[in-house]
C-alpha cells in the first residue's frame, strides 16, 4: 500500500510528463535554499510541458485571459512616465503567468498535490532551523556560493530585531511563506490523523504508518512557533483565518468557538475601552495585544501607516484611472510626496490599479476569483472527490484564499520564493480542477 502511493506522489499520469514533474517536485524543494536553481528547475517544467502540452494550455479560457492582461501590461508600460522602470516591472508578473499556464496543464490530481505539500513542507524544516538559531543563538552569516547559487544571509536578533526572518531576509517575508506551510502542513496532519484513527493495521505497519504524523506533527509545531515569533499580525491573522476554515470543514464546533473566544479576547485586550481591556490584559500577553494596537512600536511616523500608504494608491489611481503610472511607479512616486523610501503600498490590488490603472487589474482580480470559484465548485458539487482528495483540494484553496487575503495587506510580488508559491498554488487548484471536472464530463458521458 505504502509503494503504491509512493508511486502516485512521484509518477506523472501521462509519462511523457514525467520529467517536467520530477523538475518541478526537485525545485520546489531546494527553492527555500536555493531560489537561483528553484527557479531554474521550474521554468524548465514549464518550459518542457508547454512544449508537450501546447494545444491542451492554448484551449483553456483562463489562459486567453492571462495573456490578455500580459498585453495590456505591455500597453500601459507605454503609457508610464519610467518605461524602464515599468519595462523591468513585467518580469514581477509575466514569466509568472507563463510558469502558471505551464504547471496548470502538468498538475492535475491530488496525488501530486499532496506532493507538493509534502515538499513545502520538508523544504521548510531548515528555514524554521535557521531562524531559531537566528532569534536565540546569535547566528550572524553571510554565505554565498558561485553569486546567486546559493546566497544565504542572517541578522542576529532577526530583521527588524526581535522578529524572525530566517533566511527570507525580512520576518513580514517569512510570516507569508510560513502561512503557506501550516495550512498545507495542517491539511496533511488532519489526513493522517484521520488514517490512524480509521485504519487498523497489524504492529509492523503501524509503525510505518506514524512516522509521518510524527514528522507532521513535530513540522506543524515547528512552523507555527516560528509564525509566533515573526510578530506579524498579517501573519497572525492568516493562520486563525485558516484554523477556523479547517475546523468548519472538520465540523469542529468546539475548537471553532474555542478560537473564536480567543481571538475576542485578544482583541478585546488590544482595542476595547480602558477598563475592558485592562481586564482582559491581566492574562493575555502583551506580546500579542501590543503589537495588534501598535503600542509595542508607539510614535511610528504617518507615512508608515497603511491607511495612508492606501489613500495615496488611490489618489494615483483616480489621476490616471486607464493606464495608471507604470509598473514600480509607486515607490518614486510617494518618496517624492512623503520623503520616506516604501515599496510598495501594502495592498497588491491597490498599486496595481495606481499602476497598471484600473480594467487590467479587474482583469486579473476577475481571474484569480474565477480559479478560486472553480475550485470550490468543484469541492462542493463534484462525486468524484474522495474524503482523503477533498481534504487536500480544501487545503488548496485555503492557501489560495489565504494569500489573496494576504495581499490586500502587504504584497508578495516582490519576493521570488513567495511569488512562485504563489503561482504553484493558483497552478495546482486550477490543474486539478480542469483535470477532474473532465474526468466527471468522460463519467456523464458514458452513463
Amino acid at each position: 500500500m505504502l509503494g503504491a502511493s509512493l508511486n502516485k506522489a512521484f509518477d506523472h499520469p501521462q509519462t511523457n510528463l514525467q520529467f517536467p514533474w520530477q523538475c518541478t517536485q526537485w525545485g520546489l524543494l531546494v527553492f527555500p535554499l536555493s531560489p537561483f536553481l528553484g527557479a531554474v528547475a521550474i521554468v524548465l517544467a514549464s518550459l518542457v510541458t508547454w512544449s508537450r502540452q501546447h494545444q491542451t494550455i492554448i484551449r483553456r479560457p483562463l489562459n486567453w485571459g492571462f495573456a490578455l492582461v500580459s498585453a495590456l501590461l505591455i500597453v500601459t508600460t507605454g503609457f508610464a512616465d519610467d518605461k524602464v522602470a515599468a519595462f523591468l516591472g513585467l518580469f514581477n508578473l509575466l514569466p509568472y503567468f507563463f510558469v502558471y499556464t505551464g504547471l496548470s496543464a502538468l498538475i492535475q490530481t491530488t496525488a501530486q498535490l499532496r506532493q507538493i505539500a509534502y515538499i513545502l513542507v520538508i523544504g521548510s524544516v531548515p528555514v524554521v532551523i535557521f531562524g531559531w538559531g537566528q532569534l536565540f543563538l546569535g547566528w550572524n552569516f553571510d554565505f554565498k556560493f558561485l553569486w546567486i547559487v546559493l546566497e544565504w544571509a542572517i541578522a542576529p536578533g532577526g530583521n527588524p530585531s526581535g522578529r524572525m526572518a530566517s533566511i527570507l531576509m525580512h520576518a513580514n517575508t517569512l510570516a507569508a511563506y510560513l502561512v503557506i506551510v501550516f495550512i498545507l502542513a495542517l491539511g496533511l496532519w488532519l489526513e493522517k490523523y484521520r488514517q490512524l484513527k480509521q485504519t487498523r493495521l497489524i504492529a509492523q505497519n503501524k509503525q510505518l504508518s506514524t512516522l509521518p504524523f510524527i514528522f507532521l506533527t513535530i513540522a506543524l509545531l515547528g512552523n507555527f512557533i516560528a509564525l509566533i515569533l515573526t510578530n506579524s499580525r498579517n501573519g497572525w491573522a492568516i493562520a486563525i483565518f485558516a484554523c477556523l476554515a479547517y475546523a468548519l470543514y472538520q465540523g469542529w464546533r468546539l475548537i471553532v468557538g474555542a478560537v473564536v473566544v480567543i481571538v475576542a479576547s485578544i482583541l478585546s485586550a488590544a482595542f476595547a475601552p480602558s477598563p475592558v481591556a485592562q481586564f482582559f490584559r491581566r492574562f493575555i500577553p502583551a506580546f500579542f495585544w501590543a503589537r495588534l494596537n501598535d503600542d509595542m512600536y508607539p510614535d511610528r511616523p504617518l507615512a508608515l501607516m497603511r491607511k495612508t500608504q492606501w489613500e495615496f494608491a488611490w489618489s494615483l489611481t483616480q489621476q490616471h484611472p486607464w493606464t495608471g503610472w507604470g509598473l514600480r511607479s509607486f515607490s518614486k512616486l510617494y518618496q517624492a510626496k512623503m520623503q520616506i523610501s516604501l515599496g510598495h503600498p501594502h495592498n497588491i490590488f491597490l498599486m496595481l490599479a495606481a499602476e497598471t490603472g484600473i480594467p487590467t487589474t479587474l482583469l486579473f482580480c476577475a481571474l484569480l476569483i474565477w480559479i478560486l470559484i472553480a475550485g470550490i465548485q468543484l469541492l462542493v458539487h463534484s462525486n468524484y472527490l474522495n474524503p482523503e482528495q477533498r481534504l487536500i483540494f480544501f487545503s488548496y484553496l485555503t492557501v489560495g484564499i489565504g494569500c489573496v487575503l494576504l495581499n490586500t495587506v502587504d504584497v508578495t510580488l516582490f519576493d521570488l520564493r513567495l511569488n512562485t508559491f504563489f503561482w504553484v498554488i493558483f497552478s495546482a487548484i486550477s490543474g486539478a480542477t480542469y483535470h477532474y471536472h473532465r474526468h466527471e464530463k468522460l463519467i456523464a458521458k458514458q452513463n
